[in-house]
């Protein structure tokens, strides 16, 4: 296989990725809306210094407010990292690696894309902002099984594998970022323990997460319980433990892999062995920085191990 073709497919895999785990870090704090006790006042510009969009933000608006980040995210095409600029690449690499990939992806795609660019005010206008939101999340996800359930397991698969779970564990960490920064703007009253644990239930929901945590380790919803869930868990989907799993495993199968598997174990005990549950502040979203910096460390290794280089 090309090694360009093997970019465009690693890509499509990682915006497909994107685009439905920045809707569900959206979803988080559009729920919390509804949930939380009218004391309690969430930043929305939260969701913009997370993803480091500060200056592409400033260039656009001038006031912080809900409507212009949702604006940001969901539908500025000035912004790389919004599901509208995401679904062009995604549509862009799909187009152009039709032959290696199901063909039906080429229509779900178009139509989920169609379905964003018509239906973009009901996700800037609250009233109907909730069932926009999780109409794109099941477009990502039907596209997703029809990948995962039909493709032939060989090279393309792995590179599909390898963006897909490198892109999931980045956003799983910024989800985690948004549940941490709304507990830290909860106020120290008689509603601080009720309001966190409905932050840290949202966070759950908004992974799927909710229903494998109440089976799977039969503990209340406690800070420290969740973030350990969803760092550690060596079989949750969205685990940042199952993610650099799932990477080694594909990594084991692709030639020329040694420098990759050495750092993706070295990235796994960094995530595994780094994290202080006790201090839900600003010391474990420094602990969530360094983890990204880790996992774009190691698509810089993807890119210069097996994709075309810059001359």
């Amino acid at each position: 296989m090309l090694s360009r073709v093997a970019e465009r497919i690693y890509w499509s895999s990682r915006y497909i990725e994107r685009v439905e785990c920045t809707v569900r870090m959206l979803s988080i704090y559009d729920n919390l809306l509804f949930d939380l006790p009218r004391n309690v006042v969430l930043s929305w510009y939260n969701l913009i210094k997370i993803n480091s969009l500060e200056k592409d933000f400033a260039e656009r608006y001038t006031v912080q407010d809900e409507r212009n980040v949702v604006k940001f995210m969901l539908g500025d095409d000035t912004n790389p990292s919004s599901v509208i600029s995401s679904l062009h690449w995604l549509r862009e690499n799909i187009r152009t690696t039709r032959d290696m990939m199901l063909e039906e992806t080429w229509e779900l795609t178009n139509e989920l894309s169609i379905y964003v660019q018509e239906n973009l005010k009901k996700g800037i206008n609250r009233s109907q902002r909730h069932e926009f939101l999780n109409e794109i999340i099941k477009g990502c996800l039907q596209i997703q099984g029809l990948l995962y359930s039909n493709m032939p397991t060989d090279a393309p698969w792995l590179f599909l594998k390898l963006g897909r779970y490198l892109e999931r564990a980045d956003m799983t960490t910024r989800n985690l970022d948004a549940g941490v920064a709304a507990i830290m703007e909860t106020k120290e009253d008689e509603f601080a323990v009720n309001s966190r644990q409905i932050i840290l239930g949202n966070v759950l929901r908004s992974l799927n997460a909710d229903q494998a945590y109440r089976r799977l380790t039969k503990a209340a919803v406690h800070s420290r319980d969740v973030m350990d869930f969803l760092v550690e868990s060596p079989v949750l989907p969205r685990a940042l433990n199952h993610c650099l799993a799932n990477m080694i495993d594909s990594a084991e199968q692709l030639p020329c892999s040694e420098p990759l598997l050495q750092e993706l174990y070295a990235t796994r005990e960094q995530v595994l062995n780094n994290a202080n549950y006790d201090r839900i502040d600003n010391q474990f979203r420094d602990y969530l920085n360094d983890v990204q910096l880790a996992l774009n460390h190691l698509h810089l290794t993807i890119s210069a191990t097996w994709f075309p280089q810059p001359e």
